[in-house]
Parts: structure tokens; C-alpha cells; sequence
């Protein structure tokens, strides 16, 4: 009796944290349907009380409007996802580098050096700003998008999860590599590289959420509108005259499919990907 009880419990127990966890998540939940709500609805409507979830009087235009009106939205979307591209590219190939390195190759100071290469993860970015825009000006780079790719192909925290899930690796493929005559790019290449593909994952996930939505590097360093990348277009629907909410929206809403879409394809590895880094090691 006393077992039965004790289980009835637990089943009981697990029933009210399944309903917190499902009421923390419409919670979490609520603003992106609100978003997409809105990219349905008239601009008169938005404010509308009380809310209407499910607009009374739907509308495509917002669509039209933000693809095809008087902002070429498409030129940003196509601008944001050459910059991401690129730049999670080059972080993917100088994190898996140095996180190579830094966890199989021996040198001296290399713990100090590793030290002091985190260390820079305490300087905020918006320090090092001046000092960027002075010298992307000195190179003739201000107001193209290089301003932006160059410096985001380095990566601290990519670094370290790189070098964290190498040295996870036995030191025993790296022997027997060196035995048959390998060097250390192609054993960083076609030894260890397949070994560490959550890793990777995860590293073109993170990196591609925050440099898609990136939007103070931008901001500084481009001037002309046709370089402009989705999260400085948006600002364009709003001027002297208001904020059209529900273009905006819209324009939210598309620019989220891609994330959506590189995490949906991913998602089996990423949490992978961040428990070998963090735990092991």
C-alpha cells in the first residue's frame, strides 16, 4: 500500500511540474504569436482591445509591403545571410584551429596564451568600437560589409568549446596519425575533424543566431542603405510619423524562418555539442 502511495506520488509530482514547465513555455511562446498575429493585421488593429489573437480582418498586404514595397527587403535578407554566411564560415574554421591547437599541440606558454585569450571575453564590445571603426577607416573598409565579416570570424567562446571537446579526444588517433607521417593540419583535418561534428553543429548555430540577429556593428559601419542587413532594415518602418507595428512584424516574422530552419535541421546535435564541452574535459 505504502509503494502504491509512494508512486501515485511521484506520478503526481511529475504531473505538476509537467503543467510548469508547459505554462513556463506558453509564456516563452506568447510574444511570437502575437508577432505573427500582428503580421496579419491592418495597422489600426494592432492596439486593438481587447487583443485579438486571431485578426478579424486579415490581410496579405503587410507581405507585399515588406517583400515588394517602397524598402528592399529582399536586398537585406540577401545582405544578412552573405554576412552570416561568410562570417560563420571563418569562425568555424579559426575556432576548430585554434581549439586544435590548443588542446593537442604542446608549446610553451600555451596555458598563459589560452588565459589570456579568454581573458578578452571581460572587454565589452562596445569598447573596442572606436578603436575598430578607426581602423577599418584607416583601411578604406568603413561602409562595406567587411567592417562587419573580418572581426566576427574570431570567436572566444567557439574557441573554447572547440578546445574543450578536442581535448575530449584520446591523444591515441593523434600517435598513430604522426606514426604514418601525418602533420598536424591533416590530422586537424581528416582525423579529428569527423570526430567532433557536434561540436561544429553547435558552433555554426550559436555563431548564426547572434550574427543574423546582429545589429550594433551594422548600425556603426554601414552608411548606405543597399548594404543594410535585416535587423537595421527594420528600422526603416519606423520615422517622424510613427512605427508601423505590423510591418515590423512582418518583417520579424520572416527574418525568424531561417533561424528556425538552421535549428530545426540541428537540434539533435547542439545539446550534444554543449554538454561535452561544458562537462568533460
Amino acid at each position: 500500500m505504502n509503494k502504491a502511495w509512494a508512486q501515485a506520488g511521484q506520478v503526481g509530482l511529475k504531473g505538476i511540474y509537467t503543467a510548469i514547465m508547459i505554462l513556463f513555455s506558453l509564456a516563452m511562446i506568447l510574444p511570437f504569436l502575437w508577432m505573427l498575429s500582428t503580421s496579419f493585421k491592418l495597422p489600426i488593429d494592432v492596439f486593438k482591445y481587447p487583443m485579438e489573437w486571431i485578426p478579424s480582418r486579415p490581410t496579405w498586404d503587410n507581405y507585399r509591403e515588406v517583400w515588394f514595397g517602397k524598402y528592399p527587403f529582399h536586398i537585406y535578407y540577401l545582405n544578412s545571410l552573405k554576412l552570416t554566411l561568410i562570417t560563420v564560415a571563418g569562425t568555424l574554421i579559426s575556432s576548430s584551429l585554434a581549439g586544435y591547437g590548443f588542446a593537442k599541440i604542446q608549446f610553451r606558454g600555451k596555458e598563459f596564451l589560452f588565459l589570456a585569450y579568454l581573458a578578452t571575453l571581460m572587454i565589452p564590445n562596445q569598447v573596442l568600437l572606436i578603436p575598430r571603426y578607426i581602423l577599418f577607416d584607416w583601411l578604406n573598409m568603413v561602409n562595406t560589409h567587411w567592417a562587419i565579416i573580418l572581426p566576427g570570424i574570431t570567436n572566444v567562446v567557439s574557441t573554447f568549446m572547440m578546445r574543450q571537446f578536442y581535448r575530449t579526444i584520446p591523444n591515441d588517433y593523434l600517435e598513430a596519425a604522426k606514426l604514418d607521417g601525418a602533420g598536424h593540419f591533416y590530422i586537424w583535418l581528416r582525423v579529428f575533424t569527423p570526430l567532433v561534428k557536434p561540436a561544429f553543429v553547435t558552433v555554426i548555430i550559436l555563431n548564426f543566431i547572434w550574427h543574423w540577429n546582429e545589429f550594433e556593428s551594422p548600425l556603426i559601419f554601414l552608411q548606405d542603405k543597399d548594404l543594410y542587413t535585416i535587423p537595421l532594415g527594420i528600422t526603416n518602418y519606423t520615422d517622424e510619423f510613427g512605427t508601423n507595428y505590423s510591418l515590423i512584424a512582418t518583417a520579424a516574422f520572416c527574418a525568424l524562418i531561417p533561424m528556425l530552419t538552421v535549428y530545426t535541421i540541428c537540434q539533435k546535435w547542439i545539446v550534444e555539442g554543449i554538454a561535452s564541452s561544458g562537462i568533460k574535459g
